[in-house]
């Protein structure tokens, strides 16, 4: 089993030119899985973002992973298992079968 927040290490927002704080809602926000499943997070955003938005991977003690930008861009050699869409305020982030790497 897989928690989300070892799922998605981080997930990091950028809005350029934004005044304020960009508040970003992560739904589900605790999920166990089993490989092999299919996965769609949804991030929410207080505020149109546009598709400012980029999915990183990050393992205990390591450097984050990007693996998608711009919201649905895949990151060059991340598995086509992983992809993204959306935009305004709700992105998204697919992954079609989970594999224990993905923790």
């Amino acid at each position: 089993m897989v928690t989300l927040s070892q799922l998605l290490g981080l997930l990091l927002l950028w809005v350029p030119a934004s005044h304020g704080e960009t508040v970003l809602t992560q739904s589900p926000a605790v999920l166990f899985m089993a490989p092999k499943e299919g996965v769609t997070i949804t991030c929410r955003a207080c505020q149109n973002i546009n598709k400012w938005l980029a999915c990183y991977q990050q393992e205990s003690g390591r450097a984050p992973n990007l693996l998608i930008y711009a919201a649905s861009k895949l990151e060059t050699g991340v598995p086509s298992q992983f992809s993204g869409g959306g935009c305004g305020t709700d992105i998204t982030l697919t992954i079609s079968s989970l594999e224990p790497k993905d923790t």
